[in-house]
Parts: C-alpha cells; structure tokens; sequence
C-alpha cells in the first residue's frame, strides 16, 4: 500500500534573489513503513535563512539542496503507522523532513515531543532551533545583568526571543525593525528602544536609541546594521555573529564594513556559531525557557500560512522580511 504526498523541490539554482520558477511542487508516492521506521504526516513545517545558502551549490557547514529533489528542514508532524517500538500511532514528533506532507522515517531521525505545549508549532520556534540560536548566542558571550544588547532583526523569531531573553537577564536592550508594526510590538515585549531602520541614518538613530553605547550587539543582518553597531559599541564589546539576512542574495561578495580597526582600537570580541554545535545543550535550553513561555513571561509570535502549495511563497517572503516573529507553514489540522 501506499499514500499520495505532495512535496516541494529545488527547480534549479537561485543567481540573486530566488524566485518562485526555483520551487516546483511534485505529488509522490510514499511506501508503508518497514520494521523500525514510521509512516508521518506533517502538521506544520519551518522557512528559515539559513536555507537560503543550502540553494547555492557551495560547500557549507550543511550539504546544499540537490536539485530536483525535495528540500529539507524543520517540521512537526503526527505518526500515522509505526512499525518501531520506539514509536506508538499518534506521536508527536520533530524531524528534518519538512517541504512535504508525510514521509517515512527511521525512528532515530525522529524526535518524540510533549503533546501538551501549544501551540504544537512553538517546536519550530521559541521551544525549536529558533528558540535555541537566541539562547545559545546569549550563553556564548555571557550576556548579564547590566549589559547593553542592541538586536538587528529583533522583530523576527531569533530576534524577538533573544532580546526578550537578555530583558530576562537584566539587560538594557534596544532593537531595530522594518516596519513601525514591528517596533510597536517590540515595545509591547518590553524592549528598551526600538527604531525602524527605515527611517533614517542608522549610527544616528542607534546612538538615540542606545545614549550610552552598547556592550553586546546580536547580528542578525550584517552589512550596514554590522557598521553601526562597531561604531556605538562600548570599550571591550562583544559582538554574537548569528546572521547576516542582508547578503543572503548578493549576487557577488559586498565590501566588509568599513569600520573594522575598530574591533582593535575598541578591543572587541567577535564570536560566530552554528546552532547545531548547541544541542548537547538542548535539554538546558529548553529547561530555562520553557517556564517562561508557560508564565507569560516570554512571548513568542508566528506567522502562518496555510498549504504546501504555499511555502516558496512564504520562504520569499521571510527573506524579503515581511513577517513577524517565526514564519510558519501549516500543513495539516
């Protein structure tokens, strides 16, 4: 026997910007599961940055998409049929099998979850390898009471929880965002100083925002937000290299910033990290952050679109920054 699923594949290679001819949707097959693997519907999956780089054909710390086969991250998803004893029908489980319906699996590439969070989605999030980047990059250079964080992109789902968890800290945190929606929710989540990088210069509108300088500067963006963020930044600042969403779609290499003797007159401290060199320590991440999504006291917001169909488009818009908080794409009830 077998089921129908409908996936999505890499047409072909992005040059710049991708667009919707890179995506085609493809309706497959999918074979009953054999001893110790899972049939699974997917219930909801995750677009994400970093898979903007996985579309070029480079060599990275994860294998790009081949071409015209489907793509691969995040999703939550229910199992249908288990021939794994690890593994009982109506699990919830985390996978990597995300831009598709339902897949079979080993049930060691999947990952039994607590039914009881909701919504279910937030595994992708604030409770997912979102959740963890924002945590990780704040454990990395030791964010305390005191310090002065300025997050770029703080109104998306690794900004928004970082800077949420450095107010946890004790910290003093400002945030920049591309909209005046987005720096009004930023208030509401109880951010310091908000601006819109839109309106005007950005060292003159960070400098008001942060009078004092900044300690700690979580990049999510690079390039021009990167530039500013060296020029504000305190004696002995450190800087947590998550991102750089602004030359995601360069079609040749920008200029660095042209500010960098900084980092030695300054005597600053540049650190960069995957997310996956973290989850040893995923079991710590969720025991701190899960109390504070269950209080109200962390507040995490989603984006969703509904259908298979629909995820390049959402992919398109996350790079072009057009949602708030985790983008998300519903697949099933």
């Amino acid at each position: 026997m077998t089921h129908k699923s409908r996936e999505i594949r890499l047409a072909s290679r992005p040059t710049g910007w991708p667009t919707p001819e890179n995506f085609a949707l493809a309706e497959v097959d999918v074979p009953e599961p054999r001893d110790g693997e899972a049939l699974v519907e997917n219930l909801f999956m995750s677009v994400d940055p970093y898979m903007r780089g996985r579309m070029n054909d480079v060599k990275s710390y994860v294998p790009p998409f081949a071409v015209g086969a489907a793509l691969e991250g995040g999703a939550v998803g229910r199992v249908v049929v288990s021939r794994a004893k690890e593994l009982a029908e109506g699990d919830l489980i985390l996978s990597m099998k995300g831009w598709r319906e339902r897949f079979v699996a080993p049930a060691g590439e999947l990952m039994r979850l607590d039914p009881s969070v909701v919504p279910r989605s937030a595994w992708l999030g604030v409770l997912g390898v979102t959740g963890l980047t924002a945590w990780a990059g704040l454990e990395l250079v030791d964010v305390k009471a005191g310090d002065r964080v300025f997050v770029s992109a703080a109104a998306g789902a690794t900004g928004s929880i970082a800077g949420q968890l450095a107010k946890q800290r004790g910290c003093f945190v400002a945030g920049s965002a591309g909209s005046a929606e987005k720096v009004a929710w930023l208030r509401e989540l109880g951010f310091d100083a908000a601006f819109n990088y839109k309106d005007g210069e950005l060292v003159a509108q960070l400098r008001s925002a942060a009078p004092e300088g900044i300690d700690v500067y979580f990049d999510n963006v690079g390039g021009a937000h990167f530039e500013a963020a060296l020029t504000v930044m305190r004696n002995h600042g450190r800087v947590i290299a998550c991102g750089a969403i602004s030359r995601y779609n360069d079609a040749a290499p920008e200029p660095g910033p042209r500010n960098l003797a900084l980092v030695i007159s300054k005597r600053l401290t540049i650190k960069g990290f995957i997310v996956t060199d973290w989850m040893q320590r995923r079991g710590d991440f969720v025991k701190a952050v899960l109390p504070l999504l269950a209080s109200g006291k962390l507040r995490a917001r989603e984006t969703v679109v509904e259908g298979i169909e629909r995820a390049p488009s959402a992919f398109l818009e996350l790079l072009r920054g057009e949602n708030v908080g985790k983008m998300i794409v519903k697949l099933a009830g």
